[in-house]
């Protein structure tokens, strides 16, 4: 499949010289423009509780709304934020956590130490790193109002780097009421710690989410803003997502100064976009993007290991690449396994499965001796995220020419958010196969890689057993050294080829296009404190 059949009918240069919306275009000169940011989200926001799902807008949505205990410096190291210090005694296993003063809801309350233990509490049970740690602690209680106390059955290295990590889901910090909401369950209410407030009185599902600045808020005193750590210090009274109904539009909005912020500007798009001396084009994410085709593990055809190891023959990492973001070679690679290219467990080991020859009517015969049979393949797509719904064009065509029965449900990226939680089968409203995109942060090792996990009915969407997984993650968190983590990553790649927890599509570079009158962008995700707007 071409990409220019995927993208077909997607504006030109002359998108550029009107009003997206019809409305006049916002003066500049203004003061009031100037502290009012418009943002073009990848998606609309259809699930308000970060705790409860994976997906990317959710969390950055998370970010404006809550603060965390430590952030991640440009160097992927934790740095305190909430949390004013902390002390480490009885040879690792009492870990003491202090509270920055000042610290406020946005109802007014101030963060206590228990608000903190209930929220690690809620979010361990989804993480999969906060799960390891639950493991390991004997106790965790708050002995005062602004102290945290870990006690641990034996030292666990990576605390502070799962109460920092981006990752989704991140360790936001809640009021105790609402962390005491069960993990499964949405909070509905959003009363944060963070910068900005939620203005739920202006939300517009599918159309609008607004924030506004929360004037108690008390940044660090010190240190440089770097990706989630340091200052937060916020110059914007407003910010405004909206919802653009097609990239053309987002397009068009962003170049003429209605929208001044847009995340995800497509391939076929961008080259406008750069011509236009008023636009900046950036890859602010050095991690890339890994996409991968999910399974449904718990039902035909994909509960058989056979059939979906048969259809890694049937990937060409390129196609879906090219198809996101284009045929420059420098903004994706075509050679990634289950840990993303260039990162520490990233071995060649099994990857001959995605880059030997393809042979279509080669994967027609096994996936026969594999047992398919004709069963209905019900992929579920996101026609509204062009990157996600250019990987399911794709994979659409590549499961047909497999001669795989499929069902093509074409939906909003929210309503594929809500039935890839259902385990029913494909009859009664389930699944087979969706696709999305991993940060490389999010993939970079067994401890915070998600879709790696084979926990059964507790792993993430799909819910894949493989034990052996398991057994091999736990190993390498007792790894001494990064060359035995190395060893125990090659081993965990391999049997991830012969499991087949998902099929990996490729790694991508995306650059987000804003007005070169908004300064102050950080890199790593899209975080709105530091930026100001000329």
């Amino acid at each position: 499949m071409h990409r220019r059949d995927l993208l077909a009918g997607a504006a030109g240069a002359g998108l550029l010289g009107t009003g997206a919306f019809g409305l006049s275009r916002p003066s500049l000169a203004q003061g009031a423009a100037s502290r009012v940011l418009k943002f073009i989200p990848q998606s609309d926001v259809t699930v308000l509780d970060p705790i409860i799902t994976t997906a990317y807008v959710t969390r950055h949505h998370g970010y404006l709304v809550w603060d965390t205990l430590y952030g991640f410096d440009e160097d992927f190291k934790p740095q305190p934020q909430m949390a004013e210090g902390h002390s480490v005694e009885d040879d690792g296993k009492r870990v003491t956590i202090r509270l920055r003063t000042g610290l406020k809801f946005h109802d007014g309350a101030p963060v206590l130490a228990r608000d903190a233990v209930a929220s690690i509490r809620r979010w361990a049970a989804r993480d999969a790193l906060g799960q390891v740690l639950m493991t390991q602690v004997a106790e965790l209680i708050a002995p005062d109002d602004r102290t945290i106390l870990f006690r641990l059955n034996k030292p666990f290295p990576l605390l502070f780097e799962a109460l920092g990590k981006p990752s989704t889901p991140v360790c936001f910090i809640m009021p105790q009421r609402l962390a005491e909401t069960d993990p499964a369950t949405p909070i509905r209410e959003m009363i944060g710690s963070g910068p900005f407030r939620y203005k739920a009185d202006e939300r517009i599902a599918g159309s609008r989410v607004v924030y506004e600045k929360f004037a108690d808020y008390v940044p660090r005193a010190e240190g440089t803003p770097t990706w989630t750590a340091g200052p937060k210090r916020v110059h914007l009274d407003r910010v405004e997502w909206h919802v653009m109904p097609d990239a053309a539009t987002a397009s068009n909005a962003l170049g003429n100064g209605e929208m001044d912020w847009w995340e995800q500007p497509t391939a076929d798009l961008q080259p406008t976009l750069r011509r236009n001396r008023n636009v900046v084009l950036e890859i602010q994410d050095p991690t890339g993007l890994c996409g991968i085709a999910r399974f449904n593990h718990l039902h035909p055809p994909f509960n058989n290991p056979a059939i979906r190891r048969a259809l890694l023959g049937a990937v060409v990492q390129g196609d879906f690449m090219s198809a996101v973001i284009g045929t420059d070679r420098s903004l994706w690679k075509d050679e990634n396994g289950f840990f993303p290219p260039g990162t520490p467990l990233a071995s060649d080991v099994g990857m001959e499965a995605l880059t030997s020859p393809r042979d279509v009517e080669k994967v027609k015969r096994d996936l026969a001796a594999a047992g398919y049979n004709g069963e209905k393949v019900v992929l579920i797509a996101a026609s509204d995220f062009p990157s996600l719904n250019a990987l399911a064009q794709v994979g659409n065509d590549m499961l047909r020419r497999c001669g795989m029965n499929v069902d093509f449900v074409a939906t909003d990226w929210g309503s594929v958010v809500q039935r890839r939680a259902s385990r029913e089968p494909v009859e009664r409203g389930g699944w087979s196969m969706f696709f999305t995109f991993w940060s490389g942060l999010d993939m970079f090792n067994p401890g915070v890689s998600q879709a790696l996990r084979g926990h059964g009915q507790n792993a993430w969407f799909g819910w894949p057993t493989m034990p052996r997984i398991e057994e091999l993650r736990a190993q390498w968190f007792d790894a001494p050294n990064l060359e035995a983590q190395q060893a125990i990553g090659r081993q965990i790649q391999e049997v991830a080829f012969q499991e087949v927890p998902y099929l990996p599509l490729g790694q991508y570079f995306q650059a987000w296009g804003y007005r070169r009158n908004i300064t102050g962008v950080l890199k790593g995700l899209p975080m709105f404190w530091n930026v100001q707007k000329a």
